[in-house]
């Protein structure tokens, strides 16, 4: 077992040179796009903080899911694509569990991390609307 985790640790750390290695900056990065696209969204429907809202709110749970998952989902699969050809050209096997965990790290994490926040702080940079003139 000890074996297993030090060469699954190895492998994981072996991934950030050589072969395909752009694609630690390059998957991150397009993630933080669609999450940011989506934050900016979420602030202009007022709707409440994406990660939050998966926990505190159960009526919305499958509908954020949904959008979250079209939104990383190209992300994600050709983080999988890569992580299997990268397997293949450098250990010459396929090793799937490292492989989902490359592309949750990269696509689904910064995601994660990024779409609630950019919603707060467009909300918070907003400024509030007008009074109407027949409200004082």
């Amino acid at each position: 077992m000890r074996d297993m985790f030090a060469r699954f640790v190895h492998d994981l750390l072996g991934r950030l040179d050589g072969p395909l290695h752009f694609r630690f900056f390059l998957q991150p990065t397009m993630a933080t796009i669609f999450a940011i696209r989506d934050g900016l969204r979420d602030a202009r429907e007022g709707r409440p903080a994406y990660f939050w809202s998966l926990f505190t709110k159960p009526t919305l749970r499958g509908e954020e899911l949904r959008g979250g998952w079209k939104s990383v989902s190209k992300v994600f699969i050709l983080a999988v694509v890569l992580d299997v050809i990268y397997q293949i050209i450098v250990y010459r096997w396929f090793y799937p569990f490292e492989t989902l965990l490359v592309a949750v790290l990269l696509a689904f994490v910064p995601y994660l991390l990024i779409r609630g926040p950019v919603n707060r702080i467009k909300r918070s940079l907003q400024k509030p609307p007008p009074n109407s003139p027949g409200s004082d």
